[in-house]
């Protein structure tokens, strides 16, 4: 473990832990400007939290463990996934769990936890969120693995720090048949693990449309607050994730030239600037944009590991 590997671990989950609640006030504040309204302001999240952190923890009747710990258990694993994911630098003192596989399975354990608590409500409600999510959850999965899996071809390693770091060296990746592919395919799981328009919409209160608000409609106070948190964080690590590996430019190099102390605050406002930007164009998308059927989610998803297969199969042919 390296002194520039651990501040650059600590500073990411700093700046994701505190800025995720920013960039989603932010991204309702594009949609209420296009819509024509004013909007509660970009740090109304943060109130809601201070608000939510105040009241009393309320467990519904029935519940047994599993409920509480489910929102420790999203936080969690999203904040350990914030440390290892090369967000503002490639250099991490978690290289070995960087892998593209171990955080894929950080984030798939952190929803299999939320989709637990839902079902231990033992409401109608509760178990149909949970049973739509476990689908969206494994059409998900697998399109996460192969479309980075086409992108770890040309540096040989699942490290994500080492495929963020191959193009930044080799900027000609970045516009190559198998980059094209795997970010199409990617721009579709981000939406779908994250629960944005058309997969899901955050914003909604009709029951019998929600996957992500009927998991969490027994939740309230402080366990609401991890899971309202948790879910700013995920959002903020796979568009910051998404961004580095098909536009690197401004993270801190391991291997750099420019000291840490210096280039890390750079690489922190480069990756503020860069997801800023896809939540704004991603918030701006979901006004022209219409939720799809539940049973028109599989076809989309469906769609997208197809491209992800087709980005696999381009890294071979054209290697």
């Amino acid at each position: 473990m390296t002194p520039a590997g651990a501040l650059g671990a600590a500073a990411q989950v700093v700046l994701v832990g505190a800025g995720s609640p920013l960039l989603v006030g932010a991204m309702r504040q594009v949609r209420a400007r296009m819509e024509g309204r004013a909007g509660a302001g970009v740090a109304q999240p943060w109130r809601d939290l201070r608000k939510l952190l105040r009241k009393e923890a309320i467990a519904a009747d029935g519940t047994g463990p599993l409920f509480r710990i489910a929102p420790l258990v999203l936080a969690a694993t999203a904040l350990v996934a914030a440390a290892v994911v090369p967000i503002a630098t490639t250099a991490s003192p978690l290289d070995g769990s960087a892998d593209l596989f171990a955080v894929t399975a950080l984030l798939a354990l952190g929803t299999v936890a939320l989709a637990l608590g839902g079902l231990d409500t033992a409401t109608a409600f509760g178990g149909m969120g949970a049973s739509r999510e476990m689908v969206v959850l494994a059409l998900v999965e697998p399109t996460i693995l192969l479309s980075v899996f086409a992108l770890s071809g040309r540096v040989g390693s699942t490290d994500l720090g080492a495929i963020v770091g191959s193009a930044l060296h080799r900027p000609e990746l970045v516009v190559s048949p198998v980059s094209l592919l795997a970010a199409v395919a990617l721009a579709v799981v981000v939406i779908a693990e994250t629960g944005r328009i058309p997969v899901d919409n955050p914003a909604t209160h009709l029951e019998l449309t929600m996957i992500h608000e009927a998991m969490v409609l027994e939740y309230a106070g402080p366990d609401l607050a991890l899971v309202e948190w948790a879910s700013a964080m995920r959002l903020t690590v796979l568009l910051g994730l998404f961004a580095n590996l098909f536009a690197p430019w401004g993270i801190a190099d391991a291997s750099g030239a420019m000291p840490p102390v210096i280039a890390l605050p750079i690489a922190m406002a480069v990756f503020t600037g860069k997801v800023a930007l896809l939540g704004g164009a991603l918030a701006a998308g979901e006004v022209f944009m219409a939720k799809l059927r539940m049973f028109r989610v599989p076809e989309l998803l469906a769609g997208s590991f197809v491209m992800a297969l087709l980005a696999v199969a381009a890294s071979y042919f054209l290697a």
